[in-house]
């Protein structure tokens, strides 16, 4: 099988805040279709990288490219220079992102919450749209609760929604920060189980930050080891998880461990 090619890459990346180094000169590819586990202590980069693809933040230096596209470059009269809004929106269209704290719209209803995205974003037709909405929420087990709104609904439920609808726009690249960590323990473990099915039946390429270490392990082609703004570690979750090289790994997997 020939092997898929790079979908995101980062080369020479850095990014402070004040005098705080988060990414330093970060280097790092990951292959269409592979789905990829950040991990790390707090404050070592892992969501500075999402908020980076979701153009939430700017890198300092260094570029970050999707498929053939720089995100924050183009390519005039063949010298790099910075992107135009419109160039940065087109390829962040690709990516998608289910937050910590759900961020649904509260004054939408359910449907609406998933369905607006790819009708304004994608122009697609309310009847499509609609229809491709309640198929996500059947498949998040919703189905019934189109015309909620998202305080009538359970912490594990909005989530549920975000997930429809970060889905509802067919993202290349779907990016799951830390999504599990505002629920209670068993809503946690539902919501991770539905998104297990997500990643055996999608051929979304998945980049994940996450303390859950048994669904990283599960869902994981690789896993990525970061310390100080950059990879101390790379490797399968067998080696990661069952054998890893560096002592700082070691010591922060017995801690999560400890914590759970």
């Amino acid at each position: 099988m020939t092997a898929a090619a790079d979908l995101i890459t980062f080369d020479k990346v850095c990014k402070s805040f004040g005098g705080n180094r988060v990414l330093d000169d970060l280097s790092f590819s990951v292959a269409g279709g592979e789905r990829v586990t950040l991990i790390g202590p707090s404050g070592s980069g892992k969501t500075t990288i999402l908020r980076l693809l979701m153009t939430l933040l700017r890198p300092d230096s260094g570029t970050v490219s999707v498929g053939d596209d720089y995100l924050f470059h183009e390519k005039r009269n063949g010298d790099l220079v910075p992107a135009s809004d419109a160039h940065i929106r087109q390829v962040r269209s690709r990516i998608t992102m289910v937050f910590q704290q759900f961020n649904l719209f509260p004054n939408m209803t359910v449907l609406r919450n998933v369905t607006e995205a790819p009708m304004l974003v994608q122009g697609k037709s309310k009847d499509e749209a609609v229809a491709r909405a309640r198929e996500l929420l059947d498949l998040v087990g919703l189905s019934g609760k189109e015309d909620a709104h998202p305080s009538q609904l359970s912490g594990g439920q909005q989530q549920r929604v975000a997930i429809a609808r970060a889905l509802a726009v067919d993202p290349d690249v779907l990016l799951l920060d830390e999504v599990t960590s505002a629920l209670d323990p068993e809503v946690a473990a539902d919501v991770l189980d539905l998104l297990r099915d997500i990643a055996k039946t999608s051929d979304v390429t998945m980049l994940c930050v996450t303390h859950a270490m048994k669904f990283a392990r599960d869902v994981s082609h690789r896993v990525l080891m970061f310390c100080e703004g950059q990879i101390l570690e790379d490797g399968t979750p067998d080696q990661i998880f069952g054998n890893p090289r560096e002592d700082r790994t070691k010591a922060f997997l017995r801690s999560v461990i400890d914590e759970a």
